[in-house]
C-alpha cells in the first residue's frame, strides 16, 4: 500500500498540509488502520508532520502517532480508524455530505481485501451505488493475504472480485499497485466529483514486496526486525530502487 499512499499525498489528492481545513480539500480515510505507520510517512513526506517525531515517538505511550491513528492527535487526519469494516462506511458518509451540499471535493477511502470480507463494506458500497457517489473513490489493498492465511485458502472465497464491485454499482479500475505509472494513471481517469457512480481501484499488490524474506509471508503479517534483517531489507530496497533508475 506504500506506493498509493506516496502517489496519493503528493499527486491524486488536491489537499494543502499549510491549510490543513480548507473546505475544498480531498478527504481520505486509512480504513485499514493497523497500517496507519505508512500514512504517518507518506504525509511527513508531503509536509503534514515531522518525519524525525514519527520515527522516535512512534508507538510510545502519549505519542501522536499510534498503532492505529486519532484524529484528536493529529490534525489532518480525518477520522479515527482501526476497527475493520468502518472506513468505507465513514467515507460514504463524508461523501454524500458533500454531495448534499454540492461541494466540489472527493473522498477518498483505503481498504485492505481481507477486510473486505466485513459486511458492512458492501452494506457501503450498495448504499453508495444506490447513491450515485461519483465523489467517492476506494482504494483495495489486492495482496491477497489475511491475518493467518492467504485469500486463496477457502476461509472466504472472494472471486470473482472486480465483479462484486461492478454489481454494487461501482466504476472498478484495476491496476498494478507497485506501477506508479498505473497509479497516476489511474488517477487521471478517475471521474469527476459530480459524476453519477462511485470508482473502486483495485490495487493487486505484495506484501513485503522488494525484501527477500517478507515477500507473500504469513509470518510477517506483524513481528520485528532484528538489526541483522533491517540491515538486509534496507540493502534489498536501495538494490532495487538502483535498477528501477
Amino acid at each position: 500500500m506504500t506506493d498509493m499512499l506516496v502517489a496519493l499525498f503528493h499527486y491524486g489528492m488536491h489537499v494543502d498540509p499549510s491549510n490543513i481545513a480548507m473546505p475544498t480539500r480531498d478527504r481520505f480515510i486509512l480504513s485499514k488502520g493497523h497500517a496507519a505507520v505508512c500514512m504517518y510517512i507518506a504525509m511527513s513526506l508531503r509536509g503534514f508532520f515531522d518525519f524525525e517525531e514519527i520515527l522516535s515517538t512512534y508507538g510510545k505511550i502519549d505519542t501522536h502517532y499510534g498503532m492505529h491513528p486519532c484524529k484528536v492527535h493529529l490534525p489532518g487526519v480525518e477520522s479515527s480508524t482501526g476497527s475493520l469494516g468502518q472506513g468505507l462506511p465513514i467515507a460514504v458518509g463524508m461523501a454524500l455530505m458533500a454531495q448534499q451540499r454540492k461541494e466540489a471535493y472527493r473522498v477518498f477511502c483505503m481498504m485492505g481485501d481481507g477486510e473486505t470480507c466485513e459486511g458492512s463494506i458492501w452494506e457501503a458500497a450498495m448504499y453508495a451505488g444506490s447513491k450515485g457517489l461519483g465523489n467517492l473513490i476506494g482504494i483495495v489493498d489486492r495482496n491477497h493475504q489475511f491475518m493467518t492465511r492467504h485469500s486463496d485458502q477457502g476461509f472466504m472465497k472472494l472471486e470473482p472480485y472486480e465483479d462484486k464491485w461492478r454489481a454494487f454499482g461501482w466504476n472498478v479500475i484495476p491496476i498494478n499497485g507497485h506501477d506508479m505509472n498505473a497509479i497516476a494513471d489511474a488517477f487521471d481517469a478517475l471521474p469527476q466529483y459530480d459524476s453519477d457512480r462511485p470508482t473502486v481501484i483495485i490495487c493487486d499488490t505484495i506484501k513485503g514486496k522488494g525484501i527477500s524474506f517478507m515477500e507473500r509471508q504469513i509470518s510477517w503479517h506483524s513481528g520485528n526486525l532484528t538489526e541483522e534483517q533491517m540491515n538486509q531489507a534496507l540493502e534489498e530496497l536501495k538494490a532495487a530502487h538502483m535498477r528501477e533508475m
